[in-house]
């Protein structure tokens, strides 16, 4: 069968002919001046009514094609973008937090966001107080959060930021002309767990602001979410040295744009609006009181618009952010790679069916997911005849996955397969950073990473049943962890697999701080791709994720730095320094120490209830 790829020229028609029920506000000749009504000078423009209308929220019910097969079929042009790395560091999470403030702040069109976690503290509120003084300038913002990540009771912030839409201004067109467009405020939960897609998630951290315009279009994405817990700081802004270390990448149009018809702020534009009408989200509104007073709804929300200036106030008074705030015209200018970008995606996990069964053909299926692209890229390279190189990956999650069919049968071994690849390539290395046991987050993903996928990579079956066999037996046998056969396995000359945390850490008596890992991203000899995803079997079959793969020689520098800085603080797999972090903590009062005694169990217990594929 012929498969049929839609440009986006055809998405944009197809959009605009789905939304075509879009409410008209009646504002009679004459009396244009009336509340809520435009102003006398108002332009009707027809690019922001295009707009307008494609950014419209609309039922699925009265779609006429499923935005996410159109996705999947979409023919994504490979753009010019200015490209930075923001990284892992203390300083870069507070250069994070106050890029996304400065661009909600200088938006001047639209604003979309979309995020996993979307927490009510600190820094949420003060991302709510932005685009609420947004939408009073005229800025068109969306919002949209996961459903499960960003499960709360009522979303009051959520519900309170769309009444600011009461204050709303009108849209400006290119010139800075007011048009007829009243700017508004839309809210939605992705598959809202009302709705019963309880395993398939939106793991998207994205922020655009101004999309549809060329010149003035930023893109910003990669692991952090909207938490205190990713920005380095507290409540009371002094500093958390635990918070999660991540990595983002800001995209502006690139020099050559202006010969694209679809820039990549158009793109990622247009990629969330499909994200944006998936079926299983919900819209919410602002709950009214049930009285007569139509404008009670607002008042009813006006402590917690008031909570989201208080906070959005207090971050920006803070010394480390002003100056940040005081330094990002600057930031958003210098610095930046003109590359070559593409954005990819796994909006197919939405719909795919047998996920775990039929994973070859689910890829087949998707020409715009991040794994078929890795797979070509590496198809490309063997036909190129590259001899040499390294691949380097970070994931707090990465999992080498073992997948079988409906009978059972394993038809894929990914860690089986790379191994083979390398012994026929043996100039080629793989490096990996992941979290280790003291540093992780998710006790059920580090047992599987620790037990089972690293141990499938370094040691024979005989080594791998002995170290799963436990821990006297095993990790703490000098037998085992001491003999020379241990060694020349774990010292593998392609496979590098490093660990954050070191024995000088705070957990461990020492002075050192190593936060969590959180930082998803690959990087070879001309290519690297910054995004979402953790490659782990979430992230592969159930997720939608996103990213861009990027291709420029500087930008893989400045990634690669940031690799290095990582790897310090690191050790690597099985050796000495590795299994004398493990022993430590576990002898300490950490609260770490449970879990990591318990994970052979953790992961007998995964395996055994048919676990896996759902961490």
């Amino acid at each position: 069968m012929t498969r049929i790829f839609f440009p986006i020229s055809v998405l944009l028609m197809v959009l605009l002919s789905s939304c075509a029920r879009v409410p008209l506000q009646y504002c009679p000749e004459g009396s244009l001046n009336l509340p809520g009504c435009p102003p006398l000078n108002a332009v009707n423009d027809e690019k922001i009514n295009n707009i307008y209308k494609i950014r419209t929220w609309v039922s699925a019910s009265d779609l006429t094609n499923d935005p996410i097969k159109l996705g999947a079929e979409a023919k994504i042009p490979v753009n010019s973008a200015g490209t930075k790395i923001i990284g892992h560091s203390f300083d870069d999470a507070l250069n994070s937090l106050a890029a996304k403030i400065w661009m909600i702040e200088n938006a001047q069109h639209t604003v979309d966001a979309t995020y996993y976690i979307f927490k009510r503290d600190l820094v949420g509120y003060a991302m709510l107080g932005a685009m609420c003084n947004a939408v009073k300038r005229g800025v068109d913002v969306r919002i949209m959060v996961d459903g499960l990540g960003s499960i709360g009771f009522g979303h009051p912030g959520l519900r309170a930021l769309e009444t600011c839409a009461g204050d709303g201004g009108f849209m400006r067109n290119d010139t800075g002309q007011i048009t007829t467009k009243k700017a508004r405020v839309q809210v939605v939960i992705f598959n809202a767990l009302t709705k019963f897609q309880f395993n398939r998630r939106s793991h998207d951290k994205l922020l655009v602001v101004d999309g549809s315009f060329a010149d003035k279009a930023i893109v910003m994405t990669g692991g952090r979410n909207i938490s205190l817990d990713y920005y380095g700081i507290n409540e009371d802004g002094s500093r958390d040295p635990t918070a999660y270390r991540d990595l983002e990448v800001l995209l502006r149009s690139g020099k050559h744009s202006t010969d694209e018809q679809y820039t990549v702020g158009n793109v990622t534009e247009l990629y969330y609006t499909l994200l944006f009408l998936h079926k299983g989200n919900r819209r919410i509104w602002p709950i009214e009181t049930g009285d007569d007073d139509s404008d009670n709804y607002s008042d009813n929300y006006s402590g917690q618009r008031k909570k989201s200036q208080k906070s959005l106030s207090f971050l920006k008074s803070l010394p480390a952010i002003k100056k940040r705030m005081q330094d990002m015209p600057v930031f958003m200018t210098d610095g930046f790679h003109d590359s070559r970008v593409r954005l990819a995606h796994q909006l197919s996990n939405l719909i795919n069916k047998r996920v775990t069964t039929d994973v070859k053909e689910n890829l087949k299926r998707n020409p715009n997911s991040i794994m078929y692209l890795l797979a070509k890229i590496g198809i490309e390279r063997k036909a190129q005849g590259m001899k040499s190189g390294t691949l380097r990956m970070v994931s707090p999650y990465l999992f080498s996955g073992t997948y079988k069919n409906a009978e059972g049968d394993i038809i894929y071994d990914d860690a089986k397969a790379t191994l083979e690849w390398l012994s026929k390539n043996p100039d080629f290395k793989l490096e990996v950073i992941t979290n280790s046991v003291m540093t992780g987050d998710n006790i059920f993903t580090q047992a599987i990473i620790d037990m089972d996928m690293i141990p499938r990579y370094l040691l024979t079956p005989e080594l791998q049943k002995a170290w799963l066999s436990g821990l006297e037996q095993g990790e703490f046998n000098p037998d085992i962890v001491e003999s020379d056969k241990w060694k020349r396995l774990v010292n593998h000359p392609q496979v590098f697999i490093y660990q954050t945390g070191r024995i000088d850490s705070v957990i461990l008596g020492g002075n050192a701080h190593y936060g969590k890992l959180h930082a998803k991203y690959i990087l070879e000899n001309a290519l690297c791709f910054i995004g979402t995803s953790n490659f782990d079997y979430r992230s592969i079959l159930y997720n939608n994720e996103m990213g861009f793969f990027i291709q420029n020689d500087e930008l893989n520098k400045d990634l690669i730095e940031v690799f290095e800085a990582l790897k310090k603080t690191s050790y690597r797999w099985g050796s000495p320094e590795w299994l004398q972090m493990r022993k430590k903590l576990m002898e300490s009062d950490s609260d770490k120490a449970g879990s990591a005694k318990r994970q052979r169990r953790i992961f007998k217990r995964i395996r055994f209830f048919g676990l896996e594929y759902l961490m």
